[in-house]
């Protein structure tokens, strides 16, 4: 097997054409025996406590690891199966018992202990006290200071924690793709556009159907919402949608994620008091910008004070037209999307799919390079000798204005069945020096976007071109990085409620005159956005803004204030805490069968536990940082270079705060935040 394994002899790049899901779990426990060994020797020896005898070795037998690990992470995201899931989910506890191992490995901890009191320490640069401290700290958030039982139990804790929270997103999966409907009556499909009967034709063919198909992948589900009159129609696909992976709905009980989610919150909750900690949002912060549990909540309860009166004057204007100009006396969570689309037709005089046309997915893709290359002088080209795993999926290289390689990326834009939703950048492999050599950083951008018709290019929603600058952003934050120590490079080791800075700084040029410039391009005649439609968007860039931020606020204090329950978790009492939640900020009460909490997979199986508040967090980042282009000029190569420099190049070797205030000159403001959101800080204030 090792010499067929490509997981074992890894190339540059993953070879994707060569993975089998047999290859994963041997794989996995080579390379994790042969990191052991390797570790042990070094250990024996008690001179090996510098930089270059530690921690350099170790990053060698990390990277190993990651290079294997990551294309089948990522594969099993992006082209699930049954024995690729089944492979992965086996390597799971090996992965997680090696990771508790090497956290609570007492010799390895005295090593990191010794190369920081040593003589020469000073003489390190500030990524490499970066990476002692972080190392460090780590080491006591994996229990080295517990006694042998407790030390135990944290593993224990670990592994199940990693079995749950992938179960959980498989049961997310499984259910989003368990359900489609069929629709042979082209009535009741009334008020779809075209765009979206040839998707739901399309579907049908792929599924031996007659009609059209529809499902609650995102761009098939959004267009019944947001475009279907038939009523009964919407609420069929909301309730679908609404009670994915729970006890409610057409599926009830057969992927239901309660079970779990008491589980998670139950061993989340341990963990914390086994580390000295008042609850899992408390220990989730030792690692963050916010200074306490107070603080988040302090911070989340003002924003959602100041948004509020925007939020209720919203909804009351949606309600007085679905009343008064289609005869609706009940508005429900069915009907939002639908009249807010014509609310916005009537108000604004422009439609969606009207704007869609000037966005065909390649130009737009081109676009967004233009942009960087204005910004940044950044240079990006398509390779076609590079192995992907489908063949919708794209590799590209990013070369700086002197023609030096940064990193490259595969670029993986649509929807289709086996791959998850949603939209993320992940890493495939990061930046480090090693023997004299930079390894350059490659990153995974993946979004889930309505694919091409048969007859025609995929056309994006301008929501879907504000996605793809966002994870873009994410993607430079991991490409560009100047740092050449592994475990802050990149994204590695930046603060989690400040690593949305660069993705939201980006979605503020898909709403640009002059960047809009460049990303649009009529599908029929390459004419860019005319200025009346720009000028119509720009005027509904704040449409119902207070609905949408009082929505991310509800989310984020539901997930911190779950954090921050010490009570023994179950059910009732999570939806109880949500109740509390909507009661204190919420202006739309959805109906009792809304199970969203079951398919919230970013807090329970993604990585944002306690830290769903990161969105907003890093957004008074983002909006600040972004006002200084505002003020300097969209497209100033002075502010541009500063901001590569200072926040994208820095990666993790130092505060996020400290490289926000060297871009800006000071610490954030709220008021720009405030002001693109269109709630005025004058009026805000008085609520």
């Amino acid at each position: 097997m090792n010499d067929v394994n490509p997981l074992l002899h890894p190339a540059t790049l993953p070879a994707f054409d060569r993975i089998l899901p047999e290859h994963v779990v041997p794989a996995v426990q080579a390379i994790l025996a042969d990191n052991r060994k390797a570790i042990a020797e070094l250990l024996a020896n008690p001179d090996n406590c510098s930089w270059a005898t530690l921690v350099e070795p170790l990053d060698a037998l990390d990277d190993r690891l990651n290079r294997a690990w990551s294309p089948v992470s990522h594969l099993n995201a992006v082209m699930n199966s049954e024995a690729l899931r089944e492979a992965y989910t086996q390597s799971l506890p090996l992965l997680s018992e090696y990771a508790t191992e090497m956290g609570q490995n007492e010799p390895l901890f005295r090593a990191y202990q010794k190369l920081a009191a040593r003589a020469d320490y000073a003489l390190l640069d500030a990524g490499q006290h970066r990476t002692v401290d972080n190392a460090l700290r780590d080491f006591r958030l994996s229990g080295i200071d517990l006694p042998a039982d407790r030390k135990q139990r944290y593993g224990e804790i670990a592994s199940e924690l990693s079995r749950l929270c992938s179960q959980f997103s498989d049961h997310v999966l499984d259910a989003t793709q368990g359900w489609h409907h069929c629709i042979r009556d082209v009535e009741q499909l009334k008020g779809l556009p075209e765009s979206a009967l040839a998707l739901g034709r399309q579907a049908a063919e792929l599924a031996g159907e007659q009609g059209w198909v529809f499902n609650l992948e995102y761009p098939s589900y959004i267009a019944i919402m947001t475009y279907a009159d038939d009523r009964a129609l919407r609420h069929l696909f909301y309730k679908a949608h609404a009670t994915r992976a729970s006890d409610q709905g057409p599926n009830a009980g057969k992927w239901d994620n309660g079970p779990l989610m008491a589980q998670i919150l139950a061993l989340r909750q341990e963990e914390a008091t086994l580390l000295g900690y008042a609850s899992y949002a408390e220990l989730s912060l030792a690692t963050k910008m916010a200074e306490s549990t107070d603080q988040v909540l302090a911070f989340l309860r003002d924003l959602a004070a100041k948004s509020r009166a925007v939020a209720l004057a919203d909804l009351e204007e949606l309600r007085h037209y679905a009343r008064e100009m289609h005869g609706l006396d009940n508005l429900e969570a069915w009907d939002m999307a639908y009249y807010s689309e014509k609310l916005r037709q009537h108000r604004f005089a422009f439609s969606e799919e009207e704007v869609r046309a000037y966005f065909p997915a390649n130009h737009v893709v081109q676009g967004l390079f233009d942009v960087l290359n204005r910004l940044y002088g950044l240079q990006i080209h398509l390779r076609n000798d590079v192995q992907r795993w489908h063949p919708d999926v794209d590799f590209y290289d990013i070369r700086d204005a002197h023609g030096q390689l940064r990193g490259s990326f595969f670029l993986d834009l649509y929807a289709r069945p086996k791959k998850r939703g949603g939209a993320w950048m992940d890493e495939c492999t990061g930046r480090r020096r090693a023997s004299g050599q930079i390894q350059y950083p490659v990153a995974y951008l993946v979004c889930n976007f309505t694919p091409p018709a048969s007859d025609g290019p995929a056309l994006l929603r301008h929501d879907e071109v504000v996605t793809l600058f966002h994870e873009f952003g994410h993607g430079l934050h991991h490409m560009l990085t100047q740092v050449d120590h592994a475990a802050v490079s990149g994204i590695r080791g930046v603060e989690w409620d400040a690593v949305e800075l660069p993705s939201q700084f980006m979605e503020n040029f898909c709403w640009d005159p002059e960047a809009l410039a460049l990303i649009s391009s009529h599908h029929e005649d390459a004419e860019p956005l005319p200025r009346a439609l720009l000028d119509k968007m720009l005027a509904a860039r704040n449409f119902q803004s207070g609905l949408q931020m009082l929505r991310q606020l509800e989310f984020a204090l539901f997930d911190f204030m779950i954090h921050c329950d010490a009570q023994t978790p179950s059910i009732e009492r999570i939806y109880a805490l949500l109740a509390e939640v909507r009661e204190e900020v919420s202006v739309i009460m959805p109906p009792s069968f809304n199970r969203f909490p079951h398919s919230f997979s970013h807090i329970f199986s993604g990585g944002y536990a306690a830290g769903y508040y990161s969105y907003k967090w890093a957004e008074v980042l983002s909006s600040d940082a972004f006002s200084l282009f505002e003020e300097k000029g969209v497209f100033d190569e002075e502010v541009g270079r500063s901001f590569m420099l200072n926040v994208l190049e820095q990666g993790g070797q130092r505060d996020a705060m400290d490289s926000f205030v060297a871009f800006r000159g000071r610490e954030p403001s709220l008021e720009p935040l405030l002001r693109h959101s269109g709630i005025a800080v004058e009026v805000a204030e008085t609520v």
